[in-house]
């Protein structure tokens, strides 16, 4: 599978250093000033794809706990 001219198969995804190794999270990739997210029981499903700008935002709100829960 391509995304924007990258093979996703080579990217290097990882999960969270506290993820309970279940299967049941998400891993993230960095590629071009982007970062990846995918489901890491669906590899093969759908990608988000967010600036690094975006994601950087989006930890720090959801961090300080400014997400709707």
């Amino acid at each position: 599978m391509t995304l924007n001219g990258l093979e996703v198969c080579d990217l290097q995804w990882r999960t969270a250093r506290r993820s309970a190794g279940n299967g049941a999270c998400v891993e993230v990739a960095p590629a071009a000033g982007r970062i990846l997210i995918r489901d890491s029981k669906d590899q093969d499903g759908p990608i988000l794809n967010w600036s690094a700008d975006t994601f950087r935002s989006f930890l720090k709100a959801a961090k300080g706990g400014a997400l709707p829960g």
